[in-house]
């Protein structure tokens, strides 16, 4: 087994299983490493978000002639006391903000961070796993680094002594990075979340649990099918 890592994260956390970090050249390139390395199965197991890595390891696995199942975890949904707004994307989270200054905590990752630039009226609160560099060119920003997961307790705490007045976050899933969702409702505060790219339709499950069972079971079926 062999874990695949994009490189995004300096540090990544230690694994048990042996690790490659770095693209492979777009599907074609995922898939001439496929055949290379004889990998008997793909699994998909990236960020919600990562559309273009769910999209070249559907047409890697495809050309590979690989059998492919993704690992989604299903979406946060909305409960009593969240207040919502939902965006197609990081231009649109910056238009939700609107024009008066406001107290904005980002939870997005480092690189969908620049297009609040346009907006330097805010005083923004940036959490990443890694420090962001360069900073962003707005007057008013506070970085903080941690890796998850973390409750809602420590979000609270966080979203309070900052006094942030609303969120922007990815509807990850999950509960790793729930707590900010969480403290968000808990403190009556808006939430602005992107909303999920389109991903390639493929066979997918939602638990870790589910996947080992289709690599136990239903692959070896499906090869013994030739498919």
């Amino acid at each position: 087994m062999t874990l695949s890592l994009a490189g995004r994260t300096a540090s990544p956390a230690a694994q048990g299983v042996p690790v490659r970090i770095g693209g492979f050249g777009g599907a074609q390139g995922l898939a001439d490493y496929l055949r290379t390395e004889h990998i008997d199965a793909l699994i998909d197991a990236t960020h919600p978000y990562a559309a273009m890595i769910s999209a070249n390891a559907a047409n890697a696995a495809e050309l590979a002639k690989v059998p492919l199942l993704a690992l989604r975890r299903p979406p946060w949904l909305p409960v009593a006391g969240d207040i919502w707004i939902e965006v197609a994307d990081v231009v649109g989270a910056v238009a939700a903000l609107a024009v008066a200054p406001r107290r904005v905590f980002l939870a997005l990752g480092r690189k969908e961070l620049a297009p609040f630039a346009q907006a330097p009226q805010h005083h923004y609160l940036v959490r990443s796993v890694d420090p962001v560099e360069p900073p962003l060119p707005v007057p008013y920003a506070t970085y903080v680094t941690g890796r998850g997961p973390f409750d809602e307790a420590h979000d609270r705490g966080l979203l309070q002594q900052h006094r942030i007045e609303v969120v922007v976050a990815k509807n990850s899933g999950g509960s790793a990075t729930y707590g900010k969702i969480a403290a968000a409702r808990a403190l009556g505060l808006t939430v602005i979340l992107l909303r999920r790219p389109a991903l390639p339709q493929v066979a997918a499950v939602e638990t870790v649990e589910d996947a080992v069972a289709w690599l136990d079971h239903d692959r070896t079926a499906s090869i013994a099918r030739g498919v």
